[in-house]
């Protein structure tokens, strides 16, 4: 009769392996399981800009009103052969749908300027709907693009109005690069602003309307040394795919 013989030290040494290999199976479980929770600043913000190394930035214009000071604009774009993004308020767009179809036409992106040019943090989140689409139902009847992305009139907001934009489906998009153009500062601070302030992923805000006489005539020289230092541009929806939105 043969006799088996266990060498019981190593027994245990097997049972402490698969202990530990159950453990850690365990603890990856539970990790590859746990829900992430974004943190709260990203609920309640607008995005300023992107982060990311890559030197692409994006030019934005505001638009609500006139009908002179976007053909210098368009005319560089087209000639650097840039894609910017234009806000565009809904009551504008109405009245002039022959600008919003050109812009369209030239291949740059559509964003909303909004109804009324009033703050929406004094607003319900009714209100804010009410606005969002009217300005949406303008923009879409003469360009025929439904838009995703606001510019809040002067900027302003609160957690109530991000909260009440995502629920109907928008991003606000505010700027990490202001260049004042709307003061009318003359060309040269507003050259200076842009070229102290400009960053990887920035979103640069400027205007389109009649009120900034010199928005056109020093684009050409931001657009020029820009690329000088490496830069190229694109819209806002395609920077927004190079990396994750931040604040300032």
């Amino acid at each position: 009769m043969k006799v088996l013989f266990f060498n019981y030290k190593k027994l245990w040494q097997y049972i402490l392996i698969l202990f530990l290999a159950a453990l850690i199976g365990l603890v990856f479980y539970h990790y590859l399981t746990e829900p992430v929770v974004k943190p709260q600043i990203i609920d309640f913000y607008p995005v300023y800009k992107v982060e990311t190394n890559k030197k692409v930035v994006a030019l934005t214009f505001d638009l609500s009103w006139g009908t002179n000071t976007y053909k210098p604009i368009l005319k560089t774009l087209k000639e650097e052969d840039i894609k910017a993004t234009f806000f565009l308020s809904g009551p504008w767009a109405k009245q002039h749908p022959e600008i919003v179809q050109e812009i369209v036409k030239d291949g740059h992106e559509i964003g909303s300027h909004g109804h009324r040019h009033i703050n929406y943090t004094s607003l319900s989140p009714e209100e804010i709907k009410k606005e969002v689409n009217l300005a949406e139902n303008s923009i879409k009847a003469v360009s025929n693009v439904t838009t995703s992305l606001i510019r809040l009139p002067n900027g302003d907001y609160d957690k109530k109005v991000i909260k009440t934009l995502r629920e109907i489906g928008y991003t606000a998009i505010q700027w990490s690069v202001d260049s004042l153009d709307w003061k009318n500062p003359g060309k040269e601070t507003i050259y200076n602003r842009v070229l102290a302030r400009i960053h990887p992923g920035a979103i640069i805000l400027m205007h389109a309307s009649d009120t900034c006489k010199q928005t056109g005539q020093v684009l050409p020289k931001i657009i020029k040394e820009l690329k000088r230092q490496g830069y190229t541009f694109t819209t806002v929806s395609k920077l927004l795919t190079l990396g994750p939105a931040a604040i300032q």
